[in-house]
């Protein structure tokens, strides 16, 4: 009897800690992301902030750095916020 409801708890804590790594990876936040420029048409690495516009749906609000501009502030018109 004891050792079945240690292995529900341990299957709980498993359940938790796989829920909260996943929203943790793949949830709002900031992630890296490969997108096209599409004022010199090169790939680029940006650094995009995602948060969820509506219940189970992330969209990217905006882009803070990008490794065609790397050491300014990003004072384009962040066109590529459409590719996402």
């Amino acid at each position: 009897m004891d050792s079945i409801i240690a292995l529900e708890v341990a299957g709980v804590i498993a359940a938790w800690t796989v829920a909260g790594f996943t929203i943790w990876k793949w949830g709002p936040g900031r992630r890296k992301r490969s997108v096209t420029c599409p004022k010199t048409k090169r790939t680029a690495r940006v650094l995009a902030d995602q948060r969820e516009a509506e219940f189970g749906c992330l969209r990217v609000v905006d882009v803070e750095t990008c490794s065609l501009l790397p050491s300014q502030a990003l004072t384009c018109g962040k066109g590529c916020l459409e590719k996402f």
